[in-house]
């Protein structure tokens, strides 16, 4: 990516910035809440994408003349100087480009909004729930290294040490723009420590990505939402097992039916189950919109359909292999640990071409 390239880009947005400038002047916008914060996001988006572009445009110059000295100079001490510089300079012009790319496109609706994430094996039992517990984890130490709050709703374990199922929110910055690209069919395949023969096991989970959904977003209609309460089954202490306290919500329209049993207190556990119904039924509105919207979806490039196979974990090789974007990467130690931007930073910046590109043509 070049100054020249996204020069048009940026002189529509120029226009587009002045715009929101005039409405938040219009004392008449903070009569409506969520239309001035909505106005305010975009024009704090575009007011940091040109301070980025100021300071990436100086990096760039900063980066050129530090490689022109060190082709000139032919002092040591000089080089050992400047190489340092070049490297951290070469390293801002990746972050500040990656942020521009992304800067550049439309604004989600979503990516400001807090996020439910749903685990659940799928093919290959015990090594399916094992793996479930291996992305949980995962993405827990990766929400801690973004500064994130992850809060779990819902859990049930397997007798193996996995998980049969979990439902937990993330909040913070850029928590939906990054987690988007986990939604769909992960496969894993590796020797399971089950396994005496030392076979390659090849299993699958789904991971459902939602965000979560605002009041004014969705309009539901109490009477169509069956309230079932029943005892919970499982470890959780006396209480839990003993009492009405697991909740199960039907939305009748829809069929969509969640349960939530983890707390012991049944109030608490319709106030889970109604978030991640709700986070369901808002995603299920967007997919039917942008199902309306395309003409082909097959021409759609990761939709994040749950039935899509987005990526596939092999052990043996060492090796974590995105499908939608031809990404490969082979340090899956190091992911596992929560370094999940070794592989989103190469899918976000391929990602944002295309849009870009899509863009242009259109």
């Amino acid at each position: 990516m070049t100054p020249e390239d996204i020069a048009p880009y940026l002189n529509k947005l120029e226009t587009r910035f002045k715009e929101l400038e005039t409405k938040l002047s219009d004392p008449a916008i903070y009569a409506n809440h969520q239309e001035s914060a909505k106005v305010s996001r975009e024009h704090q988006k575009l007011a940091k994408l040109f301070k980025s572009h100021q300071r990436w445009i100086k990096a760039l110059e900063e980066l050129d003349d530090n490689r022109t000295m060190l082709q000139e100079e032919e002092d040591e001490e000089l080089h050992e100087m400047i190489l340092p510089d070049i490297e951290m300079l070469e390293d801002e012009v990746k972050t500040l480009e990656g942020s521009i790319r992304i800067s550049l496109l439309p604004p989600d609706p979503n990516e400001d909004k807090n996020t439910i994430v749903e685990i659940r094996p799928a093919a290959g039992g015990d090594e399916s729930a094992l793996f479930a517990g291996d992305l949980f984890r995962l993405y827990s130490r990766y929400a801690e290294k973004k500064g994130w709050k992850l809060e779990i709703l819902d859990q049930t374990c397997s007798a193996l040490g996995g998980i049969k199922s979990i439902a937990f929110s993330l909040s913070g910055d850029d928590v939906y723009s990054k987690m988007k690209y986990e939604k769909g069919v992960h496969r894993v395949q590796r020797i399971p420590s089950t396994e005496s023969g030392g076979r390659i096991h090849t299993s699958t989970v789904t991971v459902a990505i939602m965000p979560e959904a605002e009041e004014v977003e969705l309009k539901i209609n109490p009477e169509d939402i069956k309230l079932d309460v029943f005892r919970a089954s499982g470890p959780g202490g006396q209480s839990v097992n003993t009492t009405d306290s697991a909740v199960r919500l039907t939305h009748t329209p829809t069929g969509v039916v969640v349960i939530s049993q983890q707390e012991k207190s049944q109030h608490r556990n319709k106030e889970i189950a109604m978030r991640i119904l709700c986070a369901r039924l808002l995603e299920r509105q967007q997919q039917e919109e942008i199902a309306k919207m395309s003409a082909d979806k097959k021409s759609q490039i990761g939709t994040g359909d749950r039935s899509e196979r987005i990526r596939t974990y092999n052990f043996p090789q060492n090796r974590i292999t995105d499908h939608r974007f031809g990404v490969t990467i082979h340090d899956l130690p190091k992911l596992l640990e929560g370094e999940l931007d070794i592989l989103l930073e190469n899918i976000i910046a391929i990602d944002c071409e295309r849009q870009l590109e899509n863009l242009n043509k259109g």
